[in-house]
């Protein structure tokens, strides 16, 4: 463990909860060890360390970033991919294979979609022409994580959302049986039903999508509707 990462182990384990640990690691599947720290305690414990000991060094980084990446508490890749969300504006273009190292590994929903929205997708914007390059690559890699990545990294761009790229993405992976991938699908499209519904309305009606894509694309318009 990086010396740098001493003092916030030390709050985790003075914070463990076993009882929590345990209902933790059921609802993941049995995948993962916790310490058994909610997520408030949790983000209460990291402003503590951070205020008293600052973000990374930038030439430590990415080592950091690995140690605990590697570390069997859940808890640990929570804290250092919301350290990692308060870097992105900073990060050299390159961050984007330890982005892709860190999607890869423990890979489980809980992760991927914060990497996938809140530093992929930051950097992806910021960086414009690693797009077409490395989401074609996560398409075509058979990993079904980096295909849910290359779907659900606009989810914050609204208005800015490429929906050639969205809707050629979505054509390539229909007739999935993967959950994950459908359930992508849908989420991406009910966050842009809020920036044009009309849009999302036709999509949905002239595609053939999976049940699950299609009742999460219009969720958000099905429930709108319903309030007036």
């Amino acid at each position: 463990m990086h010396e740098y990462l001493i003092p916030l182990s030390q709050a985790f384990e003075k914070n463990r909860n076993e009882q929590f640990a345990f209902q933790m690691k059921k609802y993941m599947k049995g995948q993962f060890e916790y310490f058994g720290i909610k997520s408030p305690e949790r983000k209460a414990l990291k402003k503590e360390f951070l205020d008293q000991y600052g973000l990374p060094d930038k030439d430590q980084l990415e080592k950091i970033v690995k140690d605990c990446w590697h570390l069997p508490q859940r808890e640990y890749q929570y804290v250092i991919m919301e350290v990692l969300g308060r870097l992105t504006k900073k990060a050299a273009i390159s961050r984007i294979d330890l982005y892709e190292s860190l999607l890869e590994n423990k890979s489980w929903w809980d992760t991927v979609d914060y990497i996938a929205s809140n530093l992929v997708g930051v950097h992806l914007k910021m960086y414009p022409d690693l797009i077409k390059p490395y989401t074609e690559k996560w398409m075509d890699s058979g990993n079904m994580w980096l295909k849910r990545t290359a779907i659900l990294f606009q989810l914050k761009y609204k208005k800015e959302t490429d929906l050639v790229l969205l809707s050629g993405y979505i054509h390539r992976l229909q007739g999935s049986k993967e959950f994950f991938i459908n359930k992508a699908i849908g989420w991406i499209l009910r966050e842009y039903s809020k920036t044009d519904r009309d849009w999302v309305i036709h999509f949905v009606k002239n595609n053939e999508l999976a049940n699950l894509s299609k009742r999460e694309a219009l969720k958000w318009l099905d429930r709108k509707s319903s309030e007036k």
